[in-house]
């Protein structure tokens, strides 16, 4: 059973579809993590929960975890929920809508045809919410960002798992394994040097397949944990 983990995608499906179809072309008993980040930025957010939610209903094996975009998106659904209570609520919950507007979310309301976000079709909403945070393998932490090794137990602050971009590792305290995480756009070389180390406590994947045009960029990234081979997808959308 091969074990693939693909960072975030942001709205680029066909750049997924890429990957998936012509790269991995996954058998249904491999595992496929995705650590997030699904929507806003790119194009195409609704077709790449489309295109995810199609795989796990066809049988495929896969584990997608929260990004922080996706905590975006539930922040101002609840937010949008709560004006509803009345004026008060009012300034505070539109500032929550409008910081995700700014941070792309007003790309995933038009891959919707939508203009608001409690527009959105519950089922994709159900979906996100029951997303979780990390993931736990042999030798790795599957999680979007990263984990906050200042508290004792790094696994208590799910805030840092969706937000953080910067940390130290501290190997004891997560039983020796590797970080393997997204969240922050990395160049390839960067991307390499984490793989290839054999000293990396993490390894950082995402290589910004919405950035096209920034040097070092513009590839979705699939890792095999098993073999530690990966492959490339240059952004096709």
């Amino acid at each position: 059973m091969k074990k693939w983990v693909i960072p975030d995608i942001h709205g680029c499906v066909k750049t997924l579809k890429g990957i998936i179809e012509n790269h991995i072309k996954p058998d249904k008993s491999d595992l496929i993590y995705f650590l997030g980040d699904y929507i806003d930025r790119g194009p195409d957010s609704k077709g790449v929960l489309d295109y995810i939610m199609k795989l796990e209903e066809n049988g495929y094996n896969i584990k997608p975890l929260r990004g922080n975009h996706e905590e975006y998106l539930i922040v101002a659904h609840k937010s949008i929920k709560k004006q509803k209570r009345g004026f008060l609520f009012w300034k505070e919950n539109n500032k929550l809508s409008d910081e995700w507007i700014r941070h792309g979310g007003n790309l995933t309301l038009k891959s919707f045809g939508v203009k608001k976000v409690t527009d959105i079709p519950q089922k994709y909403i159900a979906w996100i919410n029951n997303l979780k945070h990390y993931y736990v393998e042999e030798k790795y932490i599957i999680v979007h960002a990263g984990l906050n090794f200042d508290r004792r137990d790094p696994f208590e602050d799910k805030h840092a798992m969706l937000w953080t971009k910067a940390f130290t590792p501290k190997p004891e305290k997560i039983k020796n394994k590797i970080i393997v995480h997204g969240h922050v756009p990395v160049s390839y070389r960067f991307l390499l040097s984490t793989l290839k180390n054999p000293n990396s406590k993490y390894i950082a994947l995402d290589n910004g397949c919405f950035l096209p045009h920034k040097e070092g960029m513009g590839h979705l990234v699939a890792l095999e944990l098993n073999s530690k081979d990966f492959v490339l997808q240059k952004s096709l959308d």
